[in-house]
């Protein structure tokens, strides 16, 4: 195992909720720069196993399939996805660790050439990229850590969602249950940093022929909140946000929500790639109506459908 003592404090301080903080785990890839992970991700970290299982005809960021735990899980080198020299054919400086991490209740093992050091920070701390440093599709954050050094934050929903995919379609059973004309009245906000995740919910919302706004941001999302206040507005019937998301996660965000008189009651999904109980808990000791895993179109319809029908 590599580095038990890190894999052992991410499992004992993974406890770190309601503050509008996040706690990262930062690694090096083979261009020497520092990355960030959220730990609330991470099963466990391990040296990459002799034997990999090589799978054909799949991209080439796939280095193939690793058993963890009488489970196939599939690998992935990052620095390849990002045109940097792999990990998995570097051959000085790195030590060859997989993270292995849950998203949307799959397991999925990123290939990394070495992992840093934990670091907490506030998500007041961490900042979107803008147009001008948004080299790279897959940059959703920039941080720093102690010694004042640039930490990227990937979008590791983008990655997964361009290597393994993501399924769109709506059941056929659910669609049939859906007449858009009675939800005429009732629009929906989406909120969420991850282009691939608004995306998504862009196409079930479209499929069920629901009226949407986006916002990128919970900053944003407050905003269009607070528009739609004002005289001869109209209000969002449902909320669904993310809930890692730079300046100000979604559970702040919900709590936001919920201390305000005039959005008190708006009904409230957060929707996440950390599908996990603890999370789900989470999601409702700060006011969510209800919490969705990332990736689901059915699930996430259902769940919509549900509200709507109580209003």
């Amino acid at each position: 195992m590599a580095d038990n003592a890190l894999t052992d404090e991410i499992e004992q301080r993974t406890n770190l909720a309601y503050s509008n903080k996040m706690e990262m785990l930062t690694f090096f890839l083979t261009d020497r720069q520092l990355y960030g992970i959220n730990v609330f991700k991470i099963i466990e970290i391990i040296e990459t196993p002799k034997h990999i299982t090589y799978i054909p005809l799949v991209d080439a960021a796939i280095v193939g399939t690793i058993n963890y735990r009488g489970s196939s899980v599939t690998v992935i080198d990052i620095a390849r996805l990002l045109g940097m020299e792999a990990v998995s054919e570097a051959k000085e400086g790195c030590r060859r660790e997989v993270l292995l991490c849950e998203y949307s209740g799959t397991i999925q093992g990123l290939m990394i050439c070495h992992s840093n050091e934990l670091i907490i920070r506030s998500w007041e701390e961490i900042k979107n990229p803008g147009q001008k440093l948004n080299y790279s599709t897959y940059l959703t954050a920039l941080a720093y850590d102690d010694r004042g050094r640039t930490v990227q934050i990937l979008d590791i929903e983008k990655l997964l969602a361009d290597i393994v995919g993501i399924k769109q379609e709506v059941s056929e059973s659910i669609r049939r249950r859906v007449d858009p004309a009675a939800f005429a009245d009732k629009p929906i906000l989406l909120v969420d940093d991850s282009k691939s995740a608004r995306m998504f919910m862009q196409s079930v919302l479209e499929q069920l022929g629901f009226r949407y706004t986006l916002a990128s941001s919970a900053k944003e999302g407050m905003e269009r909140l607070q528009e739609s206040l004002g005289e001869g507005r109209e209000r969002y019937a449902i909320i669904i946000s993310d809930i890692e998301m730079p300046d100000m996660d979604g559970f702040s965000f919900t709590r936001a929500i919920r201390t305000d008189e005039q959005l008190q009651l708006t009904p409230v999904i957060l929707h996440s790639s950390m599908s996990n109980k603890t999370n789900e808990s989470k999601a409702k000791n700060v006011g969510a109506n209800e919490f969705v895993g990332k990736y689901n179109p059915d699930e996430l319809a259902r769940v919509i459908l549900k509200l709507l029908q109580q209003q």
